[in-house]
């Protein structure tokens, strides 16, 4: 029987939310492992916690149906989608894929500007690591990539890959114990591909290091039994 879950927000003052981080959110708890499979996702409990009234809350819910993270059942509400695996992996593939492609567009308009720009980036995500500002490593590791998508000057391509990447929770992965150190590793093999103007180095880094984390996160929720109840069924 499936269970009806109250979603508590952990950090910030509450304040006026849009649909879409409403949706940000509740998908974050559903990638992270706190809600499950066949759990309902009450309206009112989730207004509450990011400080909003019903109206976003169902938007932004219903903007989550039409990415298959939730279903609506009739006349009992909204209930967590089955997340397997493979969809971790789907999810990841397309992003590399897109990533990489924007990777290797940059690597050909790379300048002494934009390069000292990612040292810029480098630097203080190294300092904020070492101080375990975990809100700092996900905003630079956020900036490093974005300055690369906008050298293509690939708008449309950049934009796809936005409407992916807004899947996978920024904060979430950025803050994935061991990975942000990986990040720290991959980042500045990434500069260095663009820096020698190296697009199929710079391609196969980034698809590479896009990749890495779709393993990572799997192992995580793995081990938080997100898929418990589907090898016991199997068994």
């Amino acid at each position: 029987m499936a269970n009806e879950v109250i979603l508590i927000r952990e950090h910030g003052p509450k304040r006026q939310q849009l649909p879409e981080e409403v949706a940000s959110y509740v998908r974050e708890m559903i990638i992270s492992g706190a809600v499950r499979p066949g759990d309902f996702l009450r309206l009112e409990p989730i207004a509450e916690a990011v400080g909003v009234s019903n109206t976003p809350v169902r938007e932004g819910l219903l903007a989550l149906r039409s990415q298959g993270f939730v279903q609506m059942v009739p006349r009992r509400g909204f209930v967590v989608a089955p997340f397997s695996p493979q969809d971790v992996r789907d999810l990841f593939w397309a992003q590399a894929q897109l990533a990489g492609e924007l990777a290797a567009r940059a690597a050909k308009n790379m300048t002494p500007e934009l390069i000292a720009k990612l040292e810029t980036n480098l630097a203080a995500y190294e300092k904020a690591l070492a101080e375990g500002d975990e809100d700092g490593v996900a905003q630079l590791g956020y900036a490093f990539h974005r300055e690369i998508n906008l050298a293509t000057d690939s708008h449309r391509l950049a934009l796809l890959l936005g409407s992916i990447a807004r899947q996978l929770p920024n904060r979430f992965y950025a803050t994935i114990e061991g990975r942000a150190a990986e990040t720290r590793d991959e980042h500045p093999l990434l500069l260095d591909a663009l820096r020698q103007h190296d697009s199929r180095k710079a391609r196969t880094r980034m698809e590479k290091h896009i990749l890495g984390g779709a393993d990572h996160l799997i192992e995580i929720l793995d081990q938080r039994g997100l898929w418990a109840d589907d090898k016991e069924s199997a068994s």
